[in-house]
């Protein structure tokens, strides 16, 4: 089927819900005679849920489009005409902002622990008028402050999962423990008083998995709530609403990260060899060999991909990760009005209130070309002949989005199907317990060791944004290394048998000649270490 190409440009002009991969913004039409709630709130400079129950309360008449309700400018402004409540911001504007409609002064009160504090916050608000550039603050409370942040800062700034993230912070830890305090009567002491109570409050369910990460709100939820509010303090002082970040000096609960088990060669070799889940095996296979995130291999498509016999046969066989497979909420989709979002998947139930996506990667960094084992490429060949026999099954009851990993309708095979089938897995075969994501910190360590440390090379299949991330992972395949430089310690120099090590020592003549770059203490490492000896093998048995 083909498409007028005038039809199509007509409709994308009067939608919001798809955008094309150019990034030319859709809606344009739609914008030049409608308003959409977030442009009502910016209007009137009220919060994005304010506006959708002012539309409510005032039974002002919208029309849908997509899944958004949208008010006619007409009709807005006929509203607004006709009332005198609200105020537009440049309306405001207009008035002096230290006097009322009767022409009396506005009294503002800030609240100190010392009359010094007091006194000296007075002669700067005095000095700063002198000047004519002291400005009333516009948000009184903590709960006020988090709504213009959110609206001007995190719709701007946060990608889909961060705003979902940082959302359900505020709304679930901040606003209904400290969301009432006035900005005025936050310091440092009152945010570490704050942080303590954390500490003894119970965690909220988990919408997604229906139940909560641990029995008490986590110290690394706690860090994580510090930043928001340091973060969202440094707005506020930017903006001329406060004048010191309570949250600068705070000391944070400590923090220990949880290590994640990660599975040896000969353990991932196993559970590969014993897999009965296709699915599973063609996921694991793509984030071990690939170093992929759980969403990258859900979201990968057929069309960013080379595994033609040429490419195969050449050992040039690659995959682009330029995308990855997200479920977010209805809600986070509309406040940042799809940014990053290439595709919506049809929803499966209407009561749903999250929806999958396609969406850009969270940096430029992690869209990379990734090459494949020859192994792995033979896979994927395999995979894609069973799926094209499902598809002339089902003929046009198949939805085709071109997803490697798909239902048997076609619609996008989620991170929690993945882990169930590998939790089944590691049941059923008495496998040590790890997660998706493990399998990556697998690749980044088997690789470091296979290449001989070389980070960069390393993180440019894995996508981090920084080396230091990868240093992380790595620091711990060098624990057996450290134990072994602790057993020599004890028979050189404890046990006598080496008091006076050579460094200079002649080397054999049968030894291995190391090529030059190549650091050769490491590789040593590597050949002794008795999990690689065994992927080694494994690799050798393929070539045969």
């Amino acid at each position: 089927m083909r498409v007028n190409i005038g039809s199509f440009e007509k409709w994308y002009a009067n939608q919001v819900k798809y955008r094309k991969i150019t990034g030319e913004e859709p809606g344009q039409e739609l914008n030049e005679w409608s308003f959409s709630a977030r442009d009502i709130a910016h209007l009137l400079g009220i919060t994005e849920a304010v506006a959708y129950d002012l539309i409510k309360r005032e039974k002002i008449d919208t029309v849908k489009v997509d899944y958004w309700n949208r008010i006619p400018k007409e009709v807005f402004w006929n509203w607004y005409n006709n009332q005198s409540r609200y105020q537009t911001v440049e309306d405001r504007k207009a008035k002096k902002d230290l006097y009322n409609d009767a022409g009396k002064r506005i009294q503002k009160w800030e609240t100190y622990d010392t009359k010094a504090e007091a006194r000296k916050r007075k002669k700067e608000i005095e000095y700063k008028q002198e000047l004519g550039t002291f400005v009333a603050p516009k948000c009184t409370y903590l709960s006020e402050l988090l709504d213009e942040y959110v609206i001007i800062y995190g719709t701007k700034a946060w990608v889909m999962s961060t705003y979902q993230g940082k959302v359900g912070l505020i709304k679930n830890y901040i606003k209904p423990m400290i969301g009432k305090a006035k900005l005025s009567d936050l310091n440092t002491h009152f945010i570490e008083k704050y942080y303590q109570t954390l500490l003894n409050t119970p965690a909220v369910v988990n919408p997604m998995t229906g139940k909560a990460k641990n029995e008490f709100v986590g110290t690394g939820t706690i860090r994580e709530i510090h930043k928001l509010l340091r973060n969202c303090f440094e707005q506020a002082i930017k903006w001329e609403l406060m004048e010191k970040n309570p949250c600068q000096r705070a000391t944070v609960p400590k923090h220990t990260p949880m290590k994640r088990e990660i599975w040896g060669a000969d353990t991932m070799m196993h559970a590969m060899d014993v897999c009965k889940d296709e699915k599973v095996v063609i996921a694991c296979n793509l984030i071990f060999a690939c170093t992929l995130r759980p969403g990258e291999v859900t979201g990968l498509t057929w069309d960013c991909m080379d595994i033609s016999p040429e490419a195969i046969e050449e050992d040039r066989a690659y995959i682009i990760i330029n995308k990855e497979l997200q479920r977010v909420t209805k809600e986070a989709l509309k406040a940042l009005d799809g940014k990053d979002v290439l595709l919506v998947f049809p929803e499966t139930k209407k009561s749903n209130k999250t929806v999958r996506i396609l969406k850009k990667p969270k940096t430029e960094d992690s869209e990379r070309k990734i090459f494949l084992p020859k192994t792995v490429a033979l896979m994927l060949v395999e995979w894609k002949k069973k799926q094209e026999q499902e598809k002339e099954v089902l003929g046009e009851e198949y939805m085709d989005f071109n997803l490697v990993l798909a239902t048997a309708y076609g619609l996008p095979v989620g991170e929690a199907v993945i882990l169930k089938g590998l939790k089944k897995l590691i049941a059923d075969n008495n496998l040590p317990s790890v997660v998706t994501h493990s399998l990556r910190h697998t690749s980044v360590t088997y690789k470091l060791k296979l290449n001989g440390g070389d980070i960069k090379a390393t993180q440019g299949d894995s996508g981090h944004s920084q080396a230091n991330m990868i240093l992380n992972v790595y620091s711990h395949i060098l624990d057996d290394d450290r134990r072994k430089n602790a057993e020599l310690f004890e028979k050189a120099f404890y046990e006598k048998k080496e008091l006076n090590p050579d460094i200079h020592r002649q080397m054999p003549e049968n030894m291995l000649q190391v090529p030059e770059g190549v650091n050769a203490e490491l590789l040593e490492k590597v050949l002794a270490n008795p999990e690689m000896a065994a992927l080694l093998a494994s690799m050798a048995k393929t070539l045969e």
